[in-house]
């Protein structure tokens, strides 16, 4: 049924399904208290509470969007995006030098993916949906030309491995909260949560070098701009520095856009059987 609506829906044209996302947005915040709370303490824990309103519009937008990224037609969403320095891809491609591409939830991040896949090969890492009848409509949309999954196991580490030693590039959603085993404890606006430490082995692993990249959401529907940005930060420390060094590139590019972050997403968890951090990181 939801494969179904998502074809309808990706009919549409965009300035459409970001209003309908819009309303939608407004009414998951009015109907969920705990939707809500989180949200709104995230946004606060970030400093960027003032922004909350465009975050709830916003939020309904990255949902109902998916539905023209994932059926609509690969020209026709094309179409509607624009990129910003591409050159830096390019040159690290040109040279054979493997690219770990770091994309938090921001913006239309689906789209950051596909574009890169216009150009160049791309292994990027999922967790599969837990609900099964999503299966087909997130692998078959996903898994397009040039675009390859690796599923979020050590088998996919493998995969993931093997693509940067050949020198082609993969992606990873650095800001999930990875399972026991998987992360260090790392601060995140001013408070510990529980970091991915994957990606800097793999970049390490490859001799790969790290770009950062977000789809910024244009308003009244007008599309998608895709920017590559260089990764500043030192990763020769210890695991949990390295998560750090991570995070605060992530909240940079956060910052560039904070309305259109994912703030509803329980960044904070204590996965189970991960003992809790040492000590909170002062505000």
């Amino acid at each position: 049924m939801l494969v179904v609506l998502f074809r309808i829906l990706s009919v549409f044209p965009l300035p459409v399904l970001h209003a309908l996302g819009a309303a939608l947005g407004w009414l998951v915040y009015g109907l969920s208290p705990s939707y809500r709370r989180r949200l709104r303490a995230n946004l606060r824990q970030a400093g960027y509470e003032a922004h909350w309103r465009a975050a709830v519009s916003e939020a309904g937008k990255a949902i109902v969007e998916l539905a023209f990224v994932w059926c609509a037609r690969p020209e026709r969403v094309a179409r509607h995006a624009s990129v910003e320095n591409w050159e830096l891809v390019q040159a690290r491609l040109d040279a054979g030098r493997g690219i770990v591409f770091l994309t938090p939830h921001l913006g239309c991040f689906e789209m950051t993916a596909q574009q890169i896949a216009l150009h160049t090969a791309l292994t990027v890492m999922y967790r599969p949906p837990r609900k099964s009848a999503l299966k087909p409509l997130v692998e078959g949309a996903r898994a397009r030309h040039n675009l390859h999954l690796a599923p979020a196991t050590l088998a996919g580490v493998r995969i993931l491995a093997k693509t940067l030693k050949s020198g082609q590039p993969i992606g990873i959603l650095p800001d999930q909260v990875p399972q026991e085993g998987e992360g260090a404890w790392a601060p995140w606006f001013g408070r510990n949560a529980y970091t991915m430490t994957l990606p800097a082995k793999l970049a390490q692993l490859g001799k790969a070098d790290i770009l950062l990249v977000y789809a910024e959401r244009r308003p009244r529907g007008a599309g998608y701009t895709v920017r590559f940005v260089p990764f500043e930060g030192e990763l020769s420390g210890p695991p949990a520095e390295q998560a750090a060094a991570i995070n605060r590139a992530m909240e940079q590019l956060i910052a560039r856009c904070p309305a259109q972050y994912f703030w509803s997403y329980n960044r904070y968890k204590q996965p189970e059987g991960v003992a809790a951090p040492d000590a909170e990181v002062p505000a």
